[in-house]
């Protein structure tokens, strides 16, 4: 079994990563330290927003999908359901008005 970082761990050096690259974040709900899920909203200030969570391909690769994306209301929604099913779960919120998110960068795709 490959070590996974921990949630809290993860979220932390996010927010890092993001920070270094002048993008605001936010945690916008705090879940399990351990092994929360981690949900990631990105939010590019024009009333829209996509809602990013972690999930498996084909091969069995972590990889980031569209959970959620439209008007931003509808967006939260689907981040109140999903606290709903499993209140664990953590919530981060970027705001940049580009739609970068570095989710896709070495180190934060698995």
């Amino acid at each position: 079994m490959t070590p996974r970082l921990t949630s809290e761990f993860w979220v932390q050096a996010y927010l890092r990563r993001l920070a270094l690259a002048d993008i605001p974040a936010f945690i916008t709900a705090k879940g399990d330290a351990t092994a929360g899920a981690v949900l990631v909203k990105q939010a590019p200030l024009d009333g829209s927003a996509r809602l990013f969570q972690r999930s498996y391909d084909l091969d069995g690769s972590r990889v980031w999908v569209v959970l959620s994306e439209g008007a931003e209301a509808q967006v939260d929604e689907a981040v109140a359901r999903q606290r709903g099913f499993d209140p664990d779960i953590w919530v981060i919120e970027v705001e940049d008005r580009n739609g970068r998110h570095l989710l896709e960068e070495d180190g934060l795709r698995d």
